[in-house]
């Protein structure tokens, strides 16, 4: 985020979807910035006031995974899927519209791309 915070949920916490200062070694990470104008940055910040608190989705990520059924249970979310979710709210990254679900791999490689192309 543009104030060196970052949004995150982990599943290993209780806290859910939280929102923090960035501390973090920048080497120790593969850092991608989305550019974003004022109004959809607006857009993310309102979804995360939504969302936050919000738990980790273990039954959706791992059943999602194993059918051939995106299964979601609502106020829940795993990491990429809340990325995904907030850029698509924000009309940030057209390509996401394309992907019904994403891995936390396949998002790093499309929001790449895109950063590379910006």
């Amino acid at each position: 985020m543009p104030d060196n915070s970052c949004i995150s949920i982990t599943p290993f916490g209780t806290a859910g979807i939280r929102r923090k200062m960035f501390d973090e070694p920048e080497q120790d990470y593969d850092m991608i910035c989305v550019p974003v104008s004022d109004e959809q940055l607006e857009t993310i910040e309102k979804f995360y006031e939504d969302t936050k608190g919000d738990g980790y989705d273990w039954p959706g990520m791992i059943l999602s995974k194993f059918t051939p059924f995106f299964i979601k249970r609502t106020g829940r979310w795993y990491c990429s899927e809340w990325i995904a979710y907030a850029l698509r709210l924000a009309g940030a990254v057209g390509d996401l519209y394309h992907y019904s679900d994403l891995t936390p791999q396949r998002l790093y490689e499309v929001l790449k791309k895109y950063a590379d192309q910006n």
